[in-house]
């Protein structure tokens, strides 16, 4: 991630989603293209409390770096939550829901940074079987 120009709260942001095993990470620079925000990070969770762990990690990331939350949308249990901060915005989705929103195809004109999805290091089992059975490809 390092060689990618983004200011440091989407990269923390990043970070704390990569934590909590999200998938399909994506930022999307809006600046230039009539946004209301200046950049979108959007990730999906394959579960409700997943979705709701991936946004609690994000705010406690930036909180700890001293970057307030303004706004927050999605209830416990919502197939999507959306941390807004201003010019910055984070959309954590459940597939279905990220397909239904389609927030890529709304600003396709934005440029597009793509993230790989985090490894999970072998000495947290625990935490990795959750995750494992959905992303298994056998």
């Amino acid at each position: 991630m390092t060689n990618i120009s983004l200011r440091s709260e989407i990269h923390w942001a990043v970070e704390a989603a990569q934590d909590k095993q999200a998938v399909d990470i994506t930022v999307l620079k809006l600046a230039g293209v009539g946004a209301f925000a200046e950049y979108f990070l959007l990730c999906s969770g394959n579960s409700q409390p997943q979705i709701q762990a991936i946004g609690e990690a994000i705010e406690e990331r930036l909180k700890s770096h001293g970057i307030r939350l303004t706004h927050r949308e999605g209830k416990p249990g919502a197939e999507w939550v959306l941390l807004d901060y201003g010019d910055f915005v984070a959309h954590i989705f459940s597939e279905r829901a990220r397909q239904y929103y389609d927030l890529e195809r709304l600003w396709r004109a934005a440029e597009r940074i793509d993230f790989p999805a985090p490894t999970r290091p072998p000495d947290s089992p625990s935490e990795g079987q959750a995750g494992a059975s959905h992303q298994s490809n056998t």
